[in-house]
């Protein structure tokens, strides 16, 4: 539709635009299970996934490299149409019908099989958690998800079965990563809407400084993806090690994400700090830690919901807090008003105030930490009796 917009036929951007809008997250949150196939590297490959959708902005700074050669917008847009012909095929002879799950069953296969179908396969281990037994019947059936109750710690089943979606999002766990997400994500998208005037007001209006501190900030963006991948290996270092007596391989990835969470949270007051500051040459510093913090945000917002939470409820979870982390940001319109209005395009005030706003994400990884700290000191303590999960633990 893009391709064959023009002045006389312009409302087929708004459908085109649409489609962009609804698609791209819509094909992140379907590739994002790829990470199942993975194992160890699970969270890597998730934060990779972030971090390529993150900088696929660089495609459109490409057009605009060929189009200063002479190459037509059409003539890129089509082409970019024909690639997009490899996502329909893959879609249809490499992924399954339903989803990959986590774990991998045995026998699961990915790709076009002559044998057993994909389908099976995953609707047999779905079937097997949500029942509790074998699929022989046997007994009880091996299931690493840990259950995430309502605040009040009820169990609405026994320790064999998923977690309710409704007692994931009632959880504190989910508030506080809503939490987490949204104020870190205001704190960028006022950033990026601030910036020109910001760098015009700096630069004494100085049209080619600016236009050199935009083209730095055009060029880190495309970093994400190199970015991205550093967040999934600090949450992936423990795998391959022995766990805790007790400890299940759940746990471990939760206390390993408590480290991943907080450096997030790190990097964004750090940020935050950097673009409060009127010193101009400062602003390249700026720049690095925006796209190293955007790509740890969001890299780790996908990986930590896929440790934290039921694999069945992931897709619903992670477009949930999209969705409301996308609410707060328009928080983002009066601060706009506020800044053009009563501070007179100074945003230094509300910057400051963003800043003591994103110590509220601290919250997050040390409640993780200090849960985990004291699931592990109670197991210490009934050594010889019966497990508990952090459900038990009422984190």
């Amino acid at each position: 539709m893009v391709a064959f917009s023009s002045s006389v036929l312009s409302m087929l951007l708004f459908p085109a635009l649409s489609f962009i809008a609804v698609g791209g997250i819509l094909f992140l949150i379907t590739n994002i299970q790829v990470g199942n196939l993975f194992g160890s590297h699970r969270s890597t490959i998730i934060t990779l996934y972030n971090g390529a959708f993150d900088s696929s902005s660089a495609v459109f700074l490409i057009f605009k490299v060929l189009y200063e050669g002479g190459v037509s917008l059409r003539s890129s847009f089509l082409i970019l149409s024909v690639c997009s012909v490899f996502h329909l095929l893959r879609t249809f002879l490499l992924m399954p019908n339903t989803h990959i799950p986590y774990p991998l069953p045995e026998g699961f296969t990915y790709g076009v099989s002559l044998g057993k179908s994909n389908s099976y396969n995953v609707e047999e281990f779905e079937k097997t958690r949500e029942t509790g037994m074998t699929s022989e019947g046997e007994g009880p059936a091996e299931t690493d998800d840990i259950l995430l109750q309502p605040d009040d710690g009820q169990q609405s089943g026994d320790s064999g079965k998923v977690a309710s979606f409704r007692s994931c999002v009632q959880s504190w766990f989910f508030l506080w990563h809503l939490v987490w997400l949204s104020v870190m994500q205001l704190r960028h998208y006022l950033f990026i809407g601030t910036l020109n005037p910001m760098l015009n007001r700096l630069a004494d209006n100085d049209s080619a400084l600016v236009s050199q501190y935009t083209n730095a900030f055009a060029f880190t963006q495309l970093c994400g993806v190199l970015c991205a991948p550093w967040n999934g290996l600090i949450m992936d270092r423990h795998k391959g090690k022995p766990l805790a007596p007790g400890e299940t391989d759940k746990e471990a990835d939760l206390r390993s994400s408590s480290l991943s969470l907080f450096l997030t949270s790190l990097q964004c007051l750090l940020f935050s700090i950097c673009a409060s500051s009127p010193l101009l040459p400062l602003q390249y510093l700026t720049f690095i830690l925006q796209v190293l913090n955007r790509s740890f945000l969001y890299g780790g917002n996908a990986a930590f919901i896929s440790i934290a939470f039921p694999g069945v409820h992931f897709g619903k979870l992670y477009g949930l807090v999209m969705s409301l982390s996308a609410v707060v940001s328009l928080l983002q319109y009066p601060c706009f008003a506020l800044v053009k209005g009563a501070l007179g395009g100074d945003p230094f005030y509300v910057n400051i105030a963003l800043t003591l706003l994103t110590l509220l994400a601290f919250i997050h990884p040390i409640n993780i930490f200090y849960g985990c700290r004291k699931l592990t000191n109670q197991r210490e303590d009934m050594a010889g009796g019966p497990a508990i999960t952090l459900a038990e633990a009422k984190m």
